[in-house]
């Protein structure tokens, strides 16, 4: 099957200094070079060397752009192909010129992520690689970026790839054994598969346990502000973000809806909720947020409830925090400049005036959502997305069930048949197996040019 070149604007439209057009394919330098005069054209190009030319039009002759051109020649590129990359001024004329000729020269119009598909077509990467690149693209925070560059680096997929092996020594075992069937004391004892499968079920389940942070890193752990009218909320709300965002006054009731911001804390992601204050009497406008506000608690990853310092909790109040979950819950004693410390209370104090309490309040939020990679860090893989922890599970599942046959006496070649359902849930990680689906899902969320 004949190969196509691709052509994409690997730069987001809009008005900079540079544009980057991205072409790969078995054509894409003899599609460059036909936008050179022959004068130009003679001169050639030497790989990885960037060579100022003018670009025209092949049908008119007339100059296009003044632009850097890249040549990597195949297999020594991003997607393993022959690939030229030309980066033009910026704005929208120039590389939309640029693009339309490459594509009237016979170039087809990448489609979303293609570039990245065919690096993996190629065995330049792997699926885990692939989906730590799109990563590091949307990433916001320190902490994502450093997860995504061990991901594209090989990190998560070593691991996986370290776990695949475990399982394919195992099947060696039990072939070994069931060759054997007849000995009084084969050359590998039943409570030897048991263990070795054992220490794999638990190097499993502690790849799975960093998926609740890992998935966060993506999304933002949900911080929702909540607490009774005028408790300082809003304050707060602002004191985090840094800026004026929500309105603060005197008078109760003034937030009546959600609004929410993307947070960096301490390098990590978080998305910040401030909600309208919970209480009974209120207009019908101001009970609308109240409904929207204990939508955003159920989705919570963590509620910051702020009460007055020195004021007491109703009891209505304390037995909804602990519907809640107190592991959800961190309470907060806010305006703590205007009390003289005498009230009590549970919950740290905290004034946005003073700063009293704040930076203890930010090392609280990070080791409550981020703990585990604050800790451990991301040197022993980090699960980052539903794919991968859905091929974890499923690993873990079959490796746990092969055990406990084999504790229940379940004859060894019967309960190795859950090997190599683990295995190739595992291989369908790296994209060994490649059912469509699977390649959809990944590639379709890239952006044209990547």
């Amino acid at each position: 099957m004949d190969v196509e070149t691709i052509a994409a604007r690997a730069t987001p439209p809009g008005v900079g200094a540079i544009a980057l057009v991205r072409l790969s394919g078995p054509r894409a330098r003899a599609i460059v070079e036909g936008l050179l005069s022959e004068e130009v054209r003679a001169k050639g190009f030497e790989a990885r060397r960037a060579h100022l030319r003018t670009l025209v039009d092949p049908d008119t002759g007339t100059p296009l752009d003044q632009a850097v051109v890249l040549w990597y020649p195949a297999p020594h590129s991003y997607t393993g192909e022959e690939v030229v990359e030309i980066s033009t001024h910026g704005g929208e004329v120039a590389p939309r010129g640029v693009l339309e000729a490459c594509l009237r020269m016979g170039a087809r119009e990448a489609e979303p992520g293609e570039f990245t598909q065919r690096a993996w077509l190629n065995g330049r990467l792997d699926l885990v690689q692939a989906e730590a690149i799109h990563d590091l693209i949307e990433g916001r925070t320190e902490a994502s970026r450093t997860v995504a560059l061990h991901q594209m680096e090989g990190g998560l997929s070593s691991r996986i790839a370290e776990l695949r092996e475990g399982i394919v020594a195992l099947e060696a075992l039990l072939v070994h054994h069931i060759d054997f069937p007849d000995e009084d004391d084969p050359p590998v004892p039943r409570s030897t598969l048991a263990d070795r499968g054992r220490a794999l079920g638990e190097a499993l389940a502690r790849l799975r346990r960093t998926a609740p942070e890992g998935l966060l890193l993506r999304e933002g752990a949900l911080l929702v502000l909540a607490g009774p009218p005028n408790a300082g909320k809003s304050s707060l709300f602002n004191a985090l973000v840094g800026q004026e965002r929500a309105i603060v006054t005197p008078q109760p009731g003034t937030t009546r809806d959600a609004l929410e911001v993307p947070l960096s804390i301490g390098g990590f992601p978080f998305r910040l909720v401030d909600t309208a204050g919970l209480r009974g009497e209120a207009d019908e406008v101001e009970q609308l947020g109240i409904e929207v506000a204990h939508r955003y608690l159920d989705q919570a990853r963590l509620v910051l409830y702020c009460h007055p310092a020195g004021e007491g909790i109703d009891p209505e109040i304390e037995a909804f925090l602990e519907g809640l979950g107190e592991g959800r819950v961190l309470r907060l004693r806010t305006r703590a400049d205007e009390d003289d410390g005498t009230g009590g209370g549970d919950g740290l104090r905290i004034s946005v005036h003073t700063g009293e309490g704040l930076d203890t309040l930010r090392d609280a939020l990070e080791a409550r959502a981020f703990g585990g990679l604050r800790s451990s860090g991301v040197e022993g893989g980090v699960v980052t997305r539903e794919r991968q922890l859905r091929g974890i599970e499923d690993a873990e599942r079959e490796v746990r069930a092969f055990v406990e046959a084999l504790d229940g006496g379940i004859p060894v070649e019967m309960a190795a048949t859950h090997l190599r359902p683990a295995e190739s849930a595992l291989e369908s990680l790296l994209g060994v197996l490649d059912p469509e689906e699977v390649l959809d899902r990944v590639f379709r969320e890239f952006c044209v040019g990547k």
